[in-house]
C-alpha cells in the first residue's frame, strides 16, 4: 500500500496548478448480459451496471473529502456493445444505447463509454448495425460515448469501416447542429485502441479485461509547466526531460493511491493508472503552454513535434517508474478545443491541421477535438481517419480521430461546447478530393513490423 506521505508534496499542485484526477472510470464487463431477447438483454445490462457502479460516485466524493484530491469526472466503460448486439439479432441499437444512458443517469456518472465496435480486421455480427445507428444514438442520448477501432498494427486498416465513418461523423454533427454538433464530439475512431483507456470518448471495457475494474486517469499539464519554470530554467533538454519525469512520477503515485483506495472501497480490482497530460480550457492547464515553456514562441512552430516527443516520452518514463500498473494511453493529449494555448495558436494560423497530423506521430493519441467547416465532404473526413490510422499502424501506437464538422459555419468562425470540451476555431481543410481512393475499400495490409513472432 502506498504511504500517503508520498503525495503530500503533490497537494499544493491541486489549488495552484490545476492538478487533478481527471477521471475514475469503472470498467464493467457485460458479456454475461448477452441474450437473444432484447428486453431481457437490456434488463440485464441496466441491472448489472447499477449494481456494480451504485457506489462509484459516493466513494470518489469520500476520497476527495478525506484526502483533498479533486476527482473531476466519474465514468463507466462497458464491453463493446456490438458484441451484445451480435447475440441479439432483433435488438435495436438505439434501445441498447438508451439503456446505457438510463443506467448512467441512475448512478449519476458523467459519461458511459463502450457503444463501440472493434472492426480492425473486418465486420462480425452486430458491428454494421451499431455503426449505422451511431448518429441517432449520439443525438438521442446524453451520456453515451462511442468509438470504432478501424485498424491495428497486427491486422492493417479496414478501409470499408473507414469509408463508413466519414458519413457517420457528418450525420452525427447534422443531427446535433443545434447543440454545437455535440454528437460528433462523443465519437472517436481509433487505430490500436487500448482496452483499458479511462478517458472519453474512447473508453470501452475490452473483452480481455476482468469482470469489473477501476481505472484512473490523472492529468497535470499545469503542474509540469510549473515544474519547468521552477527547476529547468536554463537547463538543457536533457534537464527538461528529467524534470518532466520527476513530476510525472509524483502525479502517477497520487493516481495509484486513488485507484487502490477506490478499488478497495468498491470491492473490485484496481486496473491501471493512465497518466495523460489532458488539458482543459482553464488558463494554466495547457499542453501547448508546456511546449512553449521549453522555448517555442508558439505551438505549431518548427520544433513543436520534437518538443512533444520529448514530453510524451518523459511522461511515460516517469509514470512507469512510479507504478507497475500504468496503462491506457499515458502521454500527452493535443485536443485543440480543450487547450487554451492550442486554441490561440489555431486562431493565429500558427497551428494547422498538417502540423497537428505530424504531432500525432509522437503524442499519445491523434487528431482530437478538431473543428472543421460544416461543408467538409464525408470522404475527406474518412481520408483524415485513414491517414491517422496509417500513422498508428506503422508506428505501433494508438492514434485516433475526433473531428467535428461545424454545420453552418466556415473557416475562422468559432464553435462553443462549454465545460471541459471548451471552444475552438473552424480550421481550414485541404479539400482536394480523396473520394476515388476511399471508394476502393478493402483492407490496407499490416506492415512488416507486425510480424514479430
Amino acid at each position: 500500500m502506498i504511504n500517503t506521505g508520498n503525495v503530500i508534496e503533490t497537494i499544493r499542485m491541486f489549488n495552484d496548478e490545476n492538478l487533478d484526477v481527471r477521471t475514475v472510470t469503472m470498467g464493467i464487463s457485460l458479456l454475461d448480459c448477452a441474450d437473444p431477447d432484447p428486453e431481457a438483454a437490456c434488463r440485464k445490462i441496466y441491472e448489472k451496471i447499477v449494481r456494480r457502479a451504485k457506489y462509484l460516485v459516493p466513494v470518489c466524493e469520500s476520497i476527495t473529502e478525506e484526502y483533498g484530491i479533486p476527482i473531476v469526472n466519474k465514468r463507466i466503460s462497458v464491453t463493446p456493445m456490438a458484441m451484445l448486439l451480435a447475440a441479439c439479432p432483433k435488438g435495436d441499437p438505439l434501445r441498447f444505447a438508451r439503456t446505457l444512458d438510463a443506467a448512467a443517469a441512475a448512478v449519476e456518472v458523467n459519461f458511459i463509454g463502450g457503444f463501440s465496435a472493434l472492426v480492425h480486421k473486418g465486420f462480425s455480427a452486430g458491428d454494421e448495425r451499431l455503426i449505422a445507428a451511431l448518429p441517432e444514438v449520439l443525438a438521442e442520448t446524453k451520456a453515451v460515448c462511442a468509438s470504432v477501432n478501424a485498424g491495428s498494427t497486427k491486422s492493417g486498416i479496414n478501409m470499408d469501416a473507414v469509408a463508413m465513418m466519414g458519413p457517420v461523423i457528418r450525420r452525427a454533427a447534422e443531427l446535433t447542429a443545434g447543440e454545437s454538433c455535440i454528437g460528433a464530439a462523443k465519437l472517436v475512431v481509433f487505430c490500436n485502441a487500448p482496452e483499458d483507456n479511462p478517458f472519453m470518448a474512447g473508453a470501452f471495457h475490452g473483452p480481455g479485461e476482468p469482470d469489473c475494474a477501476v481505472n484512473v486517469g490523472v492529468s497535470g499539464p499545469g503542474a509540469v509547466r510549473s515544474a519547468l519554470q521552477k527547476h529547468a530554467k536554463g537547463a538543457s533538454l536533457s534537464g527538461v526531460a528529467e524534470t518532466v519525469k520527476k513530476t510525472a512520477f509524483k502525479i502517477t503515485r497520487m493516481g495509484q493511491l486513488v485507484g487502490e483506495i477506490a478499488g478497495e472501497a468498491l470491492g473490485v480490482p484496481f486496473g491501471i493508472v493512465d497518466l495523460s497530460l489532458a488539458p482543459t480550457p482553464a488558463v494554466g492547464d495547457s499542453v501547448a503552454a508546456v511546449l512553449e515553456e521549453m522555448g517555442l514562441e508558439s505551438v505549431g512552430a518548427y520544433g513543436t513535434t520534437a518538443a512533444l516527443a520529448l514530453l510524451n516520452d518523459a511522461v511515460k518514463k516517469g509514470g512507469v517508474m512510479a507504478s507497475g500498473l500504468v496503462g491506457g494511453l499515458s502521454g500527452a493529449f493535443i485536443p485543440v478545443s480543450e487547450d487554451a494555448g492550442m486554441i490561440a495558436a489555431a486562431e493565429s494560423g500558427c497551428l494547422t491541421l498538417e502540423k497537428l497530423e505530424a504531432m500525432t506521430a509522437v503524442c499519445s493519441v491523434g487528431l482530437d477535438m478538431i473543428i472543421v467547416p460544416g461543408d467538409t465532404p464525408a470522404e475527406v473526413l474518412s481520408a483524415m481517419i485513414a491517414d491517422e490510422a496509417a500513422i498508428g499502424m506503422v508506428n505501433g501506437k494508438t492514434t485516433a480521430v475526433r473531428v467535428i464538422p461545424a454545420i453552418g459555419k466556415k473557416v475562422g468562425q468559432r464553435l462553443e461546447f462549454g465545460g471541459l470540451l471548451g471552444h475552438g476555431p473552424v480550421m481550414p481543410v485541404n479539400t482536394a478530393s480523396p473520394a476515388a481512393f476511399i471508394a476502393r475499400g478493402g483492407r490496407i495490409p499490416a506492415p512488416l513490423q507486425a510480424l514479430k513472432n
